[in-house]
């Protein structure tokens, strides 16, 4: 188990060419392919874990799964908050272990990811079914440089997550569906 203080901002891209292309110019280079993200998201039947503004997800990808709880999220100009991390045999079991003991998926959502690194910061293009995002997790300064060498700036910070992006744009155009996945894949 890892104990992290994650740091991180999202950017909204028109496509993830354009995101590719602004990466590389800035020096960027490669660290893991792009691949397919499966995430589910569990609580209590009393929303305990969202009343507290935190997070238990189980994360598949390649064949491999990740648990992952991440705590409140600290006020300040990017997404702070602790995170503990750990590699998991095999996620449905686990997902089953945690349903027995009173847990149950409430969200599900998927992203085509591939990773960037660059001084002390990792930098991801998400393709999602609500658009393309570049997020940006490491130190402050980091953050904040590769922000610029990406032609934004910190006013540009998306801080919200997934799910709330998908609830607005679900309210927005009237969508349904109570999931972030794609459709037909």
């Amino acid at each position: 188990m890892t104990l992290m203080i994650e740091r991180e901002v999202k950017l909204r891209f028109a496509s993830p060419n354009d995101a590719r292309a602004a990466i590389l110019a800035a020096g960027a280079t490669p660290l893991r392919s792009r691949r397919l993200q499966e995430d589910a998201l569990l609580d209590t039947e009393d929303e305990s874990l969202r009343r507290r503004r935190c997070v238990l997800r189980i994360r598949t990808e390649s064949g491999k799964s990740l648990l992952t709880f991440k705590g409140p999220v600290l006020p300040g100009s990017m997404k702070i908050r602790d995170e503990y991390e750990t590699v998991i045999g095999d996620g449905e079991v686990v997902q089953r272990v945690l349903e027995e003991l009173g847990l149950h998926v409430w969200f599900r959502y998927e992203k085509y990811r591939e990773e960037y690194a660059a001084e002390d910061v990792t930098i991801a293009i998400d393709e999602t079914p609500i658009g393309t995002f570049v997020e940006i997790e490491g130190g402050e300064e980091g953050i904040r440089a590769m922000t610029i060498a990406l032609g934004r700036a910190p006013s540009d910070f998306v801080l919200d997550s997934y799910r709330g992006l998908f609830i607005k744009l679900r309210e927005e155009y009237g969508l349904t569906g109570s999931n972030m996945v794609f459709s037909g894949e």
